[in-house]
């Protein structure tokens, strides 16, 4: 593997989306810190994933709805691995309650969703830009979803906070500049256990109701979007505050 020492952090890498993209910087030659909140075995899965490929990994606990356990998760991957070039924020939580069910949402899916899906990753960026900038400058990327942009998605909370998301991405790229750059990724549909777990026995149908909406035709793999989030790490020194959607054109829809 290539190494030129860089560092990032992943928050909720120990599956899926951000254990795609954790593996990518790995082999792209960054040390990685892998967060997990509950998935401990999970997470020291993907560390030994990393290190089998010749990369340095780290497992860090950490709630990131907590402030002081974002500032425990960046101090102890600068005291570990040594810096800081990359913050990955995703780790995200929804609750699946249909839009029309508004009786059905309770003040705990309120703070439990915004406290990780949008004050985490405002925590984490606080937390983050000494140790971002110390090294002459580095990158954010906020994993959110095409939820924050068409309103439609598994709840009402979930879509408001990754609307809220990609919204403070461009505050904080106006704040972190010009040391660091701050972007954002909007997938959606995405194939995996998350959301069969979430639809249930409708994850087939809805499935197949994306692709058919997709000029692509296509739903996302966790890779596609971490291939996303590679171009934004490592492309352009000059793209900050913007939001790559990937999806596959769904939110265009198809030609009619």
């Amino acid at each position: 593997m290539g190494g030129d020492s860089k560092t990032a952090i992943v928050t909720g890498s120990s599956r899926s989306v951000g254990r795609a993209t954790a593996l990518a910087l790995a082999e792209r030659g960054y040390a990685v810190a892998i967060n997990y909140s509950t998935s401990h075995r999970e997470a020291e899965a993907v560390v030994q994933e990393i290190q089998v490929l010749g990369g340095r990994a780290i497992s860090v606990q950490a709630d990131v709805s907590d402030n002081d356990s974002c500032k425990h998760l960046v101090d102890c991957t600068v005291e570990r691995l040594g810096r800081l070039d990359a913050l990955i924020n995703n780790a995200g939580t929804t609750s699946f309650i249909p839009h029309n069910a508004l009786d059905q949402i309770t003040d705990e899916d309120w703070d439990r969703i915004m406290g990780v899906n949008l004050k985490g990753p405002f925590q984490m960026v606080r937390a983050a830009l000494p140790a971002l900038t110390e090294n002459g400058g580095g990158c954010v990327v906020n994993v959110a979803s095409i939820a924050g942009l068409s309103a439609t998605g598994s709840s009402i909370p979930y879509c408001a906070s990754k609307a809220a998301l990609l919204n403070m991405t461009v505050a904080l790229a106006r704040v972190c500049a010009p040391e660091v750059r701050v972007n954002a990724v909007a997938p959606g549909f995405i194939e995996g256990a998350w959301l069969k777990q979430g639809l249930g026995n409708a994850y087939d149908m809805v499935k197949k109701q994306c692709e058919e909406r997709s000029p692509l035709h296509k739903v996302c793999q966790p890779e596609d979007v971490s291939d996303a989030i590679m171009a934004l790490v490592e492309g352009s020194q000059l793209v900050t505050g913007q939001t790559v959607v990937v999806d596959g054109g769904m939110l265009i829809g198809s030609t009619p």
